[in-house]
């Protein structure tokens, strides 16, 4: 089945209207698709790029305006923005929507991503002044929030997004108090050993760290406004403005009563994408892509993996998109190295690889004291993750390493190099289960039914 055959025809709906849904509709025109195609999404804007809501649209530098993704190409599609998927029926093949209608399909595309965990109305959810920041609406309305000029901004959540809404707040000139579970922010995400430069980038800025400790409550004003929290050491702190940074829950809810494997981690499928039901079969004609998406990946196998990483959701769409066009025996395996990346408090962090599973770390190039470095991850004698701290243009070849399982810890030679390399225990939190997402943030201050979910960034 390849672009002569049926491959090209038929009616495509792509479930998701962001990034990977945008660059799969593409991919499926650039592979030759030339049959129907729709575009479902639940919120009414053009897709728009994440990744600056919390960098640049916080600190002013662009509005959300500016984050429109470009097309790379006429898609000739329908777009049905504005009204979410409540349901899919894949014996029928149709698509439910919020506002009633139904959409047929030969081929189906799930590529909803995730949203924001929320913090729970029992514990003050609903005043005012509480955030989270996931969309192009929460960045215009945390935006607003900070020119308001609060008096303090409590960051629930010391992960990725957390650090970054963080920074912004230090770039306005604002009193900030971030609270982390655990010793370190990032550690989820890096490990406590780098966890801890993270937080001297933290303490440097200004920012009020709280390590070791959780919200208990947000409370407000008779008039629902928020103005304070209690913590768990005791403390009540004063703040007007709270953002939520405590983790992403994929958006699997509209796929409660289908046949498919999905659940608060994502949609399971296999290395070519193709979703898979309850019982591990593949479900014909149905694929996922993107930060919804949780397959195999070949380098490291008994980890199934969902990755909320930009890079990802464009290799994966075009991955999903190759694969829905042609015949099974032409299917590409999805296979990308992860890699993702991260601006705060001046500093560039950049990962490749699987840092979340490993045992030990140890510095290959730079230093902790310059804040300039390059720390390489190891699990059970084999290279799986590296870490750059503002030298991200080295990481080319320690990917190269990790992708040849290279030994650990790496025989480097670098000239910026320490004399001898000493591995030590990577400090993580939790260890790994065997099965895993690999998203944004992975603070929870609240009690989760996900179990261990291991950190990375877009």
């Amino acid at each position: 089945m390849g672009p002569a055959g049926r491959g090209s025809v038929g009616r495509i709906v792509v479930v998701g209207a962001s990034l990977a849904g945008l660059r799969a509709a593409e991919a499926l025109r650039d592979e030759g698709f030339t049959g129907d195609l729709t575009l479902i999404g639940d919120e009414p804007h053009e897709p728009y790029d994440r990744p600056p809501l919390s960098k640049a649209v916080l600190s002013g530098w662009l509005t959300t305006d500016h984050t429109v993704l470009p097309r790379v190409r006429n898609i000739d599609a329908r777009w049905l923005l504005g009204s979410a998927a409540t349901g899919l029926d894949v014996p029928g093949r149709q698509v439910a929507l919020a506002d009633g209608r139904r959409v047929d399909f030969d081929r189906l595309l799930i590529a909803t991503g995730t949203h924001a965990r929320p913090w729970p109305e029992r514990a003050g959810g609903g005043l005012h002044g509480v955030h989270v920041l996931r969309s192009r609406d929460d960045a215009d309305r945390l935006r607003a929030a900070l020119l308001s000029g609060p008096r303090r901004v409590l960051v629930i959540g010391g992960g990725f997004t957390g650090g970054e809404v963080a920074s912004a707040c230090r770039d306005l000139g604002l009193n900030v108090t971030v609270t982390q579970r655990s010793g370190a922010p990032l550690a989820s995400a890096l490990g406590g050993v780098i966890g801890r430069v993270a937080a001297d980038l933290h303490r440097d800025a200004g920012v009020d760290l709280r390590l070791n400790t959780t919200v208990h409550a947000l409370e407000g004003d008779p008039a629902g406004r928020l103005r304070r929290a209690r913590l768990s050491d005791g403390t009540v702190l004063p703040a007007e403005v709270a953002v939520v940074a405590t983790g992403a829950v994929a958006n699997t809810e509209w796929l409660a009563d289908s046949i498919l494997a999905a659940d608060h981690r994502g949609v399971r499928c296999d290395g070519a994408c193709r979703a898979l039901a309850a019982d591990g079969t593949v479900v014909e004609d149905v694929f996922a892509a993107g930060d919804v998406a949780r397959w195999p990946h070949p380098l490291f196998p008994g980890h199934p993996l969902r990755l909320d990483h930009w890079d990802n959701a464009v290799a994966q769409a075009r991955t999903a998109a190759h694969n829905m066009t042609h015949d099974p025996l032409d299917h590409r395996i999805h296979q990308p190295l992860p890699a993702f990346w991260s601006n705060q408090f001046g500093v560039n962090l950049k990962s490749v690889g699987l840092p979340t599973i490993a045992d030990q770390v140890v510095v290959t190039q730079g230093s902790f004291d310059q804040h300039r470095f390059v720390a390489a991850y190891g699990q059970r004698g084999r290279l799986v993750g590296a870490v750059a701290v503002d030298s991200p243009r080295v990481l080319n070849g320690y990917a190269a390493l990790i992708e040849a399982r290279a030994p650990f810890p790496p025989v480097l030679n670098a000239p910026d190099g320490p004399a001898q390399l000493d591995p030590v225990d990577a400090e993580f939190p939790h260890r790994a289960s065997p099965e895993h997402s690999v998203t944004r943030d992975s603070s929870p201050h609240i009690p989760a039914t996900a179990g261990p979910v291991l950190t990375a960034h877009q």
